[in-house]
């Protein structure tokens, strides 16, 4: 019956119990009034609702709920497919979520096996009460015979169920009307034939043995779904129930088959079992039958390979926002259509993993036949699609993952095919990107790091190493550079290069930096008690992030503040690019850090794209030459030219300004005896010493106090 027959959607159990009692009404006789049977399916009716709307699905209620319709005598295949429809349709209001609309398949699954299994129950038991009265008719007295012979009769005759008794050479000896009804015979055209025409010739022949046992008395009873063929040939789908009656001195004498039609309950099922395995909106298999594919593709073992093409159309977002979800859905058909055109084949399953997100299946892969598939389907989808007026197009990001299932599991390729498509949406879209076991390691590696930061932090895991800072007219320890250091439990001794960026994209650049800070100051702190005015001033790294923090400049004065240091001994490092992108409140608070006497310098300069306006109203005390273009300063470099040039070039710049110059990264004499001629006022590297702990430090400070000590005396 269509949806117009009952009426609005139920209110819970009550409500839906009422329009089933009147559903049920039509198919079958249950012996009780429409409003007693309404009452009888209330606690059915709660115990469907009960089960669509759990978090984990338990069939076993629903399954007796199944039985439970026999056991109200509705027994009719008709009473069942009612039944289904209307949960399929009534069960969940409009309002019910995807979760609860997922479980309905499932539901209407066991709902239906409960109810065959009930039905075959009974008709076994029906069987058995012929089978009996076979049994006395034979053996009783003459009247009671003759009872017997009538109550079997009355039984045979009257029953909905067909019923067919052949002797032990497979000949049919007696039919009912019912079965002569489902064969399309009359009862006189049945009798005498052998009993094999009747089987239809799709059934294999491995289904007749059961048979052949019993005909020769080694079986007592079978039971399966077969194939019948009707008078014009077509198939007919039956629960076949088959015992065996013995002779006196018990040699097969009969066999009496019980025969339930059950065409409708099939297709049922087929219908069911094909919406729990596919997608309903483009009809692809869904993430269910994807799953249970791949699974068995990795169970074949050995040398077998599989190969993943999970893709992800590129904005579609943007389509159902600006154009309707019903204008999306419609595209999502056409693009489910045109792969499945273009890609399905023999050993290939398209599946949709649910938005705009499908995965093509391979099995029997191979590594350069996955990228020419992944080139097709970006070419079938660059085609436009006209949808509803529009020409809308269509572009899909792809990862691809290829290899032995000896090598993997299948959870283990699902996981790395998203990783590829999200490697593909990075790298700018409509492209496909194929698995990379060395960069999925660097990746998590990366994770892992980003994860462990927080609680390294807090345990102390970094410490801060100093690189010292000489001045070029004679050589003397003027300042250092503090540098951070990882000491990682699992990957050792990291340098900034591996965790300041994690840093800065999770925001723990900020503790990360106060704690730097901290950590330099308490040590110049410790070399103004030890050397006095002759400590080096130490220059800190501040990334950009740190300067948007309202507390920065609080913070920095108590540190500053309780160490009792001169502002002026501390100097913040920034990037070019990240201090001339201050505006605003970034850039007052380099002001205002500046006003309190704290030095800032502008590290490697010269590699972004400076405005030399605007550099001249920022709060800078110095400049820091980047170490790219020390290759070419004092050498016979091929770019050394142009690379002095550009030197010369801001260090008068830097002077003009009145600001202090470093060069970074000096490596070797010729090196700083240039840069001392261009006029360079300092200079950091390896000619003059490597980053070390403050031991490092304090032995150039106490050496070159010993040599100012002896040219003193002398």
């Amino acid at each position: 019956m269509g949806s117009s027959a009952v009426g609005t959607a139920p209110e819970g159990a009550p409500g839906f119990a009422e329009l089933w009692a009147a559903a049920l009404a039509c198919t079958g006789y249950a012996g009780v009034d429409q409003a007693t049977l309404a009452e009888r399916l209330r606690a059915p009716a709660a115990d469907l609702l009960a089960a669509v709307r759990a978090e984990r699905f338990d069939p076993e209620p629903v399954e007796r709920v199944g039985a439970a319709l026999v056991g109200l005598r509705l027994a009719a295949a008709r009473s069942l497919a009612a039944t289904v429809r209307l949960v399929g349709e009534r069960l969940l209001g409009p309002d019910a979520d995807e979760a609860a609309r997922g479980r309905l398949p499932a539901v209407q699954g066991a709902l239906a096996a409960g109810f065959t299994d009930a039905a075959q129950e009974k008709i076994f038991r029906d069987q058995e009460v012929i089978r009996r009265a076979a049994l006395d008719a034979r053996r009783g007295a003459e009247a009671k015979l003759l009872a017997s012979e009538a109550r079997f009769r009355a039984m045979f005759t009257q029953t909905a169920v067909g019923i067919c008794i052949s002797d032990a050479a497979g000949t049919v000896v007696e039919v009912n009307a019912a079965l002569a009804d489902m064969l399309g015979y009359r009862v006189s055209q049945l009798r005498g034939i052998p009993v094999s025409e009747l089987r239809h010739p799709d059934e294999p022949p491995e289904m007749f043995a059961p048979l052949e046992q019993m005909r020769a008395g080694t079986r007592e009873n079978y039971r399966a779904e077969r194939l019948m063929r009707r008078s014009d040939g077509s198939p007919l789908r039956i629960d076949l129930s088959v015992s065996l009656v013995r002779d006196e001195v018990g040699g097969p004498l009969f066999l009496v088959g019980m025969v339930e039609d059950v065409t409708e309950r099939h297709q049922l099922q087929q219908r069911l079992r094909h919406q729990a395995n596919h997608d309903p909106l483009t009809g692809l298999a869904n993430r269910a039958l994807f799953h249970d594919r791949l699974v068995a593709a990795f169970a074949t073992g050995g040398e077998h390979r599989v190969g993943l093409c999970y893709l992800d159309l590129d904005g579609f977002k943007v389509i159902n926002d600006s154009l309707g979800h019903d204008i999306g859905d419609e595209l999502l058909v056409a693009v489910a259509a045109r792969l499945d055109r273009e890609v399905s084949g023999p050993h290939r399953l398209v599946a949709r993993m649910g938005g705009d997100e499908f995965v093509v299946l391979v099995e029997g892969s191979d590594a350069e036949g996955m990228r020419a598939l992944a080139d097709h389907i970006l070419r079938a989808l660059g085609e436009p699609v006209r949808i509803g007026g529009h020409r809308l197009a269509v572009s899909a990001s792809i990862g691809l993952v290829e290899r032995a299932v000896r090598e993997s599991t299948p959870a283990e390729a699902m996981r790395d095919a998203d990783v590829t498509l999200y490697w593909a949406k990075a790298e700018g879209k409509a492209r496909w990107v194929a698995y990379d076991p060395d960069r999925n390691a660097r990746e998590v590696a990366r994770f892992t790091l980003s994860a462990r930061m927080p609680a390294a932090v807090e345990s102390e895991e970094f410490y801060v190493d100093y690189q010292p800072i000489v001045r070029l007219s004679d050589g003397v320890l003027t300042g250092v550079e503090a540098l951070v250091r990882w000491a990682h439990p699992e990957f050792g001794r990291l340098g900034p290069d591996r965790f300041i960026g994690l840093a800065e994209e999770t925001g723990l650049i900020v503790p990360l930096g106060r704690w730097v800070l901290r950590q330099a100051v308490d040590q110049s702190r410790r070399w103004h008690d030890r050397y006095g005015d002759r400590a080096p001033m130490i220059s800190v790294n501040l990334a950009a992030r740190q300067t948007e923090e309202p507390d920065l400049v609080a913070d920095v004065s108590t540190i500053i503040g309780a160490a009792g240091l001169p502002p002026s001994s501390i100097q913040l490092e920034l990037t070019e690019s990240a201090i001339m992108g201050t505006t605003g409140g970034p850039l007052r608070t380099l002001r205002e850090l500046a006003d309190l006497g704290i030095r800032i310098a502008i590290d490697d300069f010269g590699t972004g794209y400076s405005n030399l306006a605007y550099l001249r109203h920022l709060p800078v005390h110095a400049i820091k030459l980047a170490g790219s273009f020390m290759e070419g300063v004092g050498s016979l470099h091929p770019d050394a030219h142009s690379d002095e040039t550009i030197v010369s070039t801001l260090v008068a710049l830097s002077h003009a300004l009145g600001h202090e110059v470093i060069a970074e990264g000096v490596e070797d004499s010729s090196q700083a005896d240039r840069l001392r001629e261009i006029g360079c006022d300092s200079a950091q590297g390896w000619l003059f010493a490597k980053a070390g702990p403050p031991e490092d430090v304090e032995r150039l400070l106490d050496e070159q106090l010993f040599t100012a000590a002896v040219r003193q005396r002398r």
